[in-house]
């Protein structure tokens, strides 16, 4: 696709580049600690967490990724976007105050509380080769696929490189306070960008919401799909969506490490309330337009295209570079997310137990380093995911390998006060070997059910392994699981002097709960 790009356009892109860098470095001449590094200090208040988990979650992959499906499949994909407020509130009343008063550092550190070494372990390599290479991989090939639309002759390989040599420079130097602090920026350059180019759209189809319906195919604005659906089947909206969301906001350290970072869990619990209610938005302002584009764009062959071709085709001289600086900034605060969340999951969970003498100074050490190699990687990994169908399948079909067995020993084992070490490690060992020999036998057109239908059956599976090994060997220390699993007092943790009803963090939470189901009884 030939396209060009103004020297106007373009110096808005540098101008976004250097204030990112600069505010990065600025912060890396404060931070002096591992908690610095890793947790900011534990200094955020709830907006910069909400803005921040926002900015990180609607990544560079997620743009392209969301748009495309709605373009060739669908908006039934945006459900991933707008449900996410009732795994938010879950991870708000319950698992918000298990991790603050246990005061870790990385989510797996969590397991081994609750369970043992074993656990931590596997779970914390798990999540950094998810985060590494579907996470951050993905974000850096979402960015060069953008990127190359303005300027054709770029090469892959070396555009992911030069992305996370940015992102990889700040993250290091500034730690997550520099990752909070820039995604805020980027989370409303974000929602502006996509919400102009939104509504430019629409007004080129008269604000005419009828003719945006007639010219997609049938069922195209519906999210109940029958169970052949490519896109999302029905039974995959009740078996695997909300157990994927659950994974994603309640146990993954890319996205929860800002949580952690919070001055309480007053501010932790409002943040992440604050999140919820900013992903309904991606809903209309990156769903809808990937739907909108078949009026104007019918011939597009590719879904990861359309998004491009939106920018390149429907905006002006000037919007053109806010919304490129929006798609990166969705590029840099995925990256730098990862990047960072990596480090702090193989310093503090591999590196810290084995040296035992590591100083303040040796743990940001390790850590930059970390970041920087973890930057390589992944720059190297992205474009080989232009072998999958798609990107968002690509993202999707590897988090239904590792999902079931981490929700299942968080969820189930927050409750089941028998589970123990030996029941959690076996499920996540056998767990995972089950996902992945779906995925074989799915390649080798074997095995047929939508992934979402295989998270749910996994789930079953693992809750069985989980809930059997358990009882077969001996129980944990019941003393210890009281201070480690659920209890009626966790829902007014940081609220007790607080009547219920006075308690207006219920309140929003009831307005998320019934704005998540007007959204699905309209769609």
């Amino acid at each position: 696709m030939e396209s060009t790009i103004s020297n106007i356009d373009i110096g808005i892109v540098i101008s976004y580049f250097l204030i990112v860098l600069f505010i990065g470095l600025w912060i890396s001449r404060k931070t002096k600690t591992g908690e610095d590094l890793f947790l900011g200090g534990r200094t955020f208040g709830w907006g910069i967490i909400g803005l921040s988990l926002f900015a990180s979650n609607i990544s560079g992959s997620t743009i392209v990724g969301l748009a495309g499906a709605a373009y060739t499949t669908g908006i039934v994909n945006s459900v991933y976007e707008w449900m996410s407020g009732l795994p938010l509130i879950i991870a708000a009343l319950i698992f918000i105050p298990l991790y603050l008063r246990s005061k870790i550092t990385t989510i797996p550190e969590f397991l081994q509380l609750r369970f043992d070494r074993r656990s931590q372990k596997f779970f914390s390599i798990i999540t950094i080769f998810s985060t590494i290479m579907i996470e951050t991989a993905g974000a850096l090939y979402a960015g060069s696929l953008v990127l190359q639309t303005f300027f054709p002759d770029l090469v892959m390989w070396q555009t992911s490189l030069v992305l996370a040599v940015i992102a990889g420079i700040y993250t290091a130097g500034g730690g997550l306070k520099a990752v909070v602090y820039t995604d805020a920026i980027q989370a409303v350059i974000l929602i502006v960008g996509c919400s102009i180019i939104t509504w430019i759209l629409f007004g080129k189809l008269d604000y005419d919401w009828a003719r945006v319906v007639a010219a997609a195919p049938e069922g195209h604005f519906s999210v109940v799909q029958p169970l052949d659906d490519e896109g999302l089947p029905w039974p995959g909206l009740l078996m695997g969506v909300p157990f994927l969301g659950f994974w994603y906001w309640s146990t993954n350290q890319y996205i929860f490490q800002r949580v952690l970072g919070a001055k309480d869990i007053q501010q932790a619990r409002w943040g992440v309330i604050f999140a919820g209610f900013l992903k309904i938005i991606p809903l209309f302002i990156m769903v809808i337009p990937g739907a909108m584009a078949i009026s104007l764009f019918p011939d597009i062959a590719n879904g990861d295209q359309v998004f491009p071709t939106l920018v390149t085709k429907v905006l002006p001289v000037g919007l053109i570079g806010l919304v490129l600086a929006g798609v990166i900034s969705a590029i840099m605060s995925s990256v730098d997310s990862a990047l960072n969340s990596s480090s702090t999951l193989l310093v503090i969970d591999f590196i810290k137990p084995v040296k035992k003498d590591v100083t303040e100074k040796d743990i940001v050490k390790y850590g930059r380093i970390s970041t920087l190699v973890f930057m390589v990687i992944a720059a190297l990994w992205a474009p080989q995911i232009q072998n999958f169908t798609g990107l968002w399948d690509y993202l999707q079909q590897m988090f239904s390998i590792i999902v079931p067995p981490v929700a299942v020993i968080f969820l189930v084992g927050v409750f089941f006060k028998r589970g123990n070490g030996d029941g959690a490690f076996w499920t996540l060992v056998l767990g995972t070997l089950a996902g992945i020999g779906l995925f074989v036998l799915e390649q080798f057109d074997m095995w047929h059910l939508h992934y979402t239908i295989n998270v749910g059956l996994m789930i079953l599976l693992s809750t069985v392994i989980f809930v059997v090994v358990s009882l077969m060997t001996p129980a944990p220390d019941a003393e210890k699981m009281k201070l480690l699993t659920y209890r009626k007092e966790l829902l007014m943790d940081g609220f007790e002097n607080v009547p219920w009803y006075k308690n207006y963090i219920y309140h929003i939470i009831v307005l998320v709960v019934v704005i998540t189901y007007i959204l699905i009884w309209l769609w």
